[in-house]
């Protein structure tokens, strides 16, 4: 990396959409540069198109894989294809999934620091008003290396306290699936899937958790994973390297007694 740009300013400060869009966009008109990358989230999904369009530019989402500097792979229908796509443009600009690569390196760089080029740093048409964020002890869910996970098999919100508790002896993260999310037992930000955060820890423990494909693809990547689910003919089952199958009302206590 030769240099950074530097916008500093208060209105980036929550990522307002439309405000860092025209930073994005003055920088590219004064820098021309080859490629316009951004992790892929929830955050990133609200203005890297709006970019895209700004420049007249083909977008591709999610990337998993680099094949050389015009080809790249991404999943396709939640995740049951993957797409093997080919960018023209001069200017390449996408998402990627950042799961799917080895970290860099994070000491080391020698990039000059410069300021970004001028834009108009408020548009003035959205305004960031508040945002109620779950305060927690635990680790960040897509950074975790451990995850807990639990499905619509936990029958409420009061039952995940049993992953919590296995959770803290581990130093991992508690996550969910959607069904166990739209059933109320877990608030969304727990959510692990295609809607909700991608996650591909070094241990992933799935619980009561049937495995519909808007979960698995978003957390296959995981080094080892281990289910428990009493019903054997579970798909999470085709993904795990370990599976038991039994009741989890019993299974959960006893491996939490021999942690």
């Amino acid at each position: 990396m030769t240099k950074v740009l530097l916008a500093d300013d208060a209105a980036f400060e929550k990522a307002v959409s439309e405000n860092m869009t025209n930073s994005i966009v003055a920088a590219q008109e004064a820098g021309a540069y080859s490629h316009i990358i951004a992790p892929s989230c929830n955050v990133t999904k609200n203005y890297i198109p709006r970019v895209a369009a700004a420049l007249d530019l083909a977008m591709l989402s999610d990337v998993t894989e680099i094949i050389d500097e015009n080809t790249f792979v991404n999943p396709m229908y939640a995740g049951n294809a993957l797409a093997t796509v080919t960018l023209s443009d001069a200017t390449k600009i996408m998402t990627v999934r950042t799961t799917a690569f080895e970290k860099a390196a994070t000491e080391g760089g020698s990039g000059a620091v410069e300021d970004a080029p001028a834009c108009t740093s408020d548009a003035g048409l959205t305004k960031f008003e508040s945002e109620n964020v779950s305060q927690s002890d635990r680790p960040d869910l897509s950074a975790a290396s451990i995850v807990i996970s639990g499905g619509r098999g936990m029958k409420s919100g009061e039952n995940f306290a049993m992953l919590e508790a296995i959770a803290d002896k581990l130093g991992g993260a508690v996550g969910a699936s959607r069904a166990a999310v739209d059933a109320g037992f877990v608030p969304n930000d727990m959510q692990i899937g295609q809607t909700g955060k991608v996650v591909a820890p070094d241990l992933y423990v799935a619980v009561g958790l049937s495995g519909a494909i808007q979960h698995l693809a978003w957390m296959k990547d995981s080094k080892t994973i281990v289910c428990i689910n009493k019903d054997e003919e579970a798909p999470i089952f085709q993904v795990s390297d370990y599976g038991l199958v039994g009741d989890l009302f019993k299974v959960v206590p006893e491996l939490d007694g021999k942690l």
